[in-house]
């Protein structure tokens, strides 16, 4: 189970050991992280699960489909190069130690 570390709009960091294959969104409501909303429950229709994912994972992470890149665009935080919607990005071994960042509007 890869370790993955979610740095809360405030500051705060949390880590978490994610089975593989549940998904970023899961293991941060699962665990009660603050900031990630989640309300399509991981459909990819909402884009309130907007994380930014630490750079030096970028390119472990599956290529984004085009819905992901859709629902991205209209996210109400900030889209940046490393944008990701947690519902999209599953634990895989190549992710231990991930540090994702949760923007502070959803």
């Amino acid at each position: 189970m890869p370790h993955i570390t979610y740095i809360e709009p405030n500051g705060t960091a949390k880590t978490y050991d994610l089975p593989l294959g549940a998904s970023l969104m899961e293991g941060a409501v699962q665990n009660g992280v603050s900031g990630i909303v989640a309300e399509c429950g991981g459909s990819c229709m909402c884009a309130t699960c907007h994380i930014y994912v630490d750079e030096a994972f970028v390119e472990l992470l599956p290529e984004m489909e085009e819905e992901e890149n859709e629902m991205l665009d209209g996210a109400t935080a900030e889209r940046l190069p490393n944008s990701r919607l947690g519902c999209q990005v599953r634990a895989t071994n190549k992710l231990e130690g991930l540090v994702v960042r949760i923007p502070s509007v959803q």
